[in-house]
């Protein structure tokens, strides 16, 4: 199989002048128009804006001038992502029609470096899902096979990515929103320390664990996204203030490294065809100089306690986060009587019923009475969690495992189970409760070669709470050593 083409690379020829970026857009928009009725991993296509990005780009250059890292690369943004007069929906009807009135940090950055932004991606409603069939404009499909979720909230961004539309997007993520579609579509997603890059222009969903991040067609892209994303913005307290170490200074080799596989990680949840890969993945590990150790359990003994923790810490945040949304400020308006009940119709009627679930769910942990026995003590089993993280990375440099229990599973499987929807996040909410950095790199298929129907398995690599170049060097350093991954069907072509 041939090498698909990086991001990087891409920029280097346009850079150097032989490739036209004009001529890399119209290409990523025949791509994103043949393949996207099946997929529907785009909201909105923005034709004429990558088109005159392209122009500027191809101008720069003819100039003698650099026009940057991305220099005409195109790249798309997931629908909670402001950029100045684009579509800003959140995948909600509630923002139908609505267009950003600014451009969002991460957004400025890339447009900083040259990129080509080509379109709005599909997403799971205020990003509270991990299918994308909570879009109220309907769900995203898998390129590996189309009756199958994408995974979510990012499964837009992911499904574009994995279908070879664009080499690059951008996700979001609160509880696995990165990670877990990018396992499922068979990519690189990169789930950053918590304050490593602004949030300014990112819709808020839950403000102590929202992060933006790379997702990518090549782990050496993903760092590069997240070199240039990253560092200080005064627009958001949360970022960092001092300095930070770039990706390119870390080292690119696995020699040496202290990789640990927490029993929690891989335990009895684990559908078997992801646990066959990640067993490889391990073997991989150790023969490019890794020294692999299987820690006992109850080493993470509060692990356990992630997902109702997460569940309640989002909720409560996201209850007030999305109090803003009320048909007066933003958006469309459904009237009523009185201002009271235009709230309650528009709120009622414009909201979908997973965002209406956990407004409420937050709504009753934070009330009088329930605070402190629901939300505080869900605070205080994530320190819980925090410290457990803290004490293995005391012993080990990084912590493996697979990204998904299981791979992509059948469209309608699980959207009537709220909880067995919620599982799909078991194994990446607790490195967001921690706010550690966290990448998943494809390892591989389901099943044996020449088997038909084989899915996409992701490795997950975690550190400690600011080595996200440590994090992102692994990655690299994996992809090296496993080569070209597999990519989806008809990846990069016109529709099937």
């Amino acid at each position: 199989m041939s090498a698909t083409p990086t991001a990087a690379s891409l920029a280097a020829e346009v850079r150097a002048g032989r490739q036209d970026p004009v001529a890399l857009a119209e290409a990523a928009l025949a791509r994103l128009r043949a393949r996207n009725p099946a997929l529907h991993a785009y909201l909105d296509e923005d034709a004429a804006f990558a088109l005159e990005r392209a122009a500027h780009v191809a101008g720069l250059v003819a100039a003698g001038k650099d026009p940057g890292r991305l220099a005409g690369v195109p790249v798309s943004l997931k629908d909670n992502i402001a950029v100045t007069g684009r579509t800003l929906t959140a995948g909600s009807r509630i923002l139908q029609g609505y267009r950003a009135p600014y451009t969002s940090h991460v957004a400025e950055r890339l447009l900083a470096e040259g990129a080509v932004l080509v379109g709005r991606t599909n997403l799971d409603e205020f990003a509270m899902g991990a299918s994308t069939e909570n879009s109220a404009y309907g769900p995203s499909r898998n390129p590996w096979d189309e009756s199958r979720v994408p995974g979510g909230s990012s499964g837009g961004s992911a499904s574009a990515v994995g279908a070879g539309i664009v080499t690059l997007a951008l996700g979001s993520e609160t509880g696995g929103s990165i990670r877990q579609p990018a396992a499922l579509c068979g990519v690189t997603g990169f789930k950053p320390t918590y304050g490593a890059v602004s949030r300014h222009g990112l819709v808020a969903f839950g403000s102590s664990l929202d992060v933006i991040g790379p997702i990518a067609a090549h782990a050496s892209d993903a760092a590069l996204v997240h070199d240039i994303l990253a560092g200080h913005d005064p627009r958001d307290a949360t970022t960092w203030p001092g300095p930070r170490t770039p990706v390119s200074a870390a080292p690119t080799s696995l020699a040496g490294l202290r990789v640990a596989i927490p029993a929690e990680f891989i335990d009895g949840n684990v559908d078997a065809g992801v646990r066959e890969r990640i067993e490889d993945a391990l073997e991989l590990l150790a023969r490019a100089g890794a020294r692999v150790t299987r820690l006992p359990p109850g080493l993470l003994a509060h692990m356990s306690h992630s997902i109702p923790v997460y569940y309640i810490v989002a909720s409560s945040e996201a209850c007030s986060n999305l109090a803003r949304f009320d048909g007066i400020r933003y958006g469309p308006r459904e009237s009523g009587d009185d201002l009271l009940a235009t709230y309650e119709r528009t709120r009622g009627r414009l909201f979908g019923p997973e965002v209406r679930r956990r407004i409420m769910l937050g709504t009753f942990a934070l009330s009088s009475g329930y605070h402190d026995a629901w939300y505080k003590k869900a605070l205080a089993v994530r320190r819980l969690i925090q410290k457990e993280f803290l004490a293995l990375f005391e012993q080990h440099d990084l912590l493996v495992g697979p990204t998904s229990p299981f791979p992509a599973f059948p469209l309608g499987e699980r959207a009537s189970d709220p909880y067995a929807m919620y599982l799909c996040d078991l194994l990446t909410a607790p490195a967001c409760l921690a706010g550690l950095p966290s990448v998943s790199v494809p390892c591989g298929l389901t099943g044996r070669a020449g088997e038909p129907g084989r899915l996409p398995v992701g490795l997950q690599i975690c550190g400690r709470a600011g080595d996200d170049h440590g994090v992102l060097a692994a990655a690299v350093a994996f992809e090296a050593a496993r080569g070209e991954p597999e990519r989806a069907p008809h990846f990069g072509g016109g529709p099937p």
